[in-house]
């Protein structure tokens, strides 16, 4: 776990998305929690969590193919969280 370890934000704002709904959450530790999690899956460039939304956007590595479930199941595995692909 890499806490407090945000990645450069230019570099982080290009490639393709994920969002996801996440509940459980309830407070900025949670939102970090959460993105150090994802940001450990080969693939994913950075994560954004706003606790207030419920959502964490997941953006990825050009070319990259990670799996949704895992991201879902990195979430869950940060703590007490459900997550769910947005519509």
């Amino acid at each position: 776990m890499k806490l407090f370890s945000r990645k450069n934000k230019t570099e982080a704002d290009a490639g393709p998305q994920v969002v996801l709904i996440v509940e459980g959450m309830h407070c900025s530790s949670c939102g970090l929690l959460i993105d150090d999690e994802l940001e450990d899956i080969p693939g994913v460039r950075s994560s954004s969590t706003d606790v207030n939304a419920g959502r964490t956007t997941v953006r990825l590595e050009e070319g990259a193919e990670v799996d949704t479930a895992a991201l879902v199941a990195a979430v869950q595995q940060a703590g007490d969280y459900t997550a769910r692909p947005a519509a």
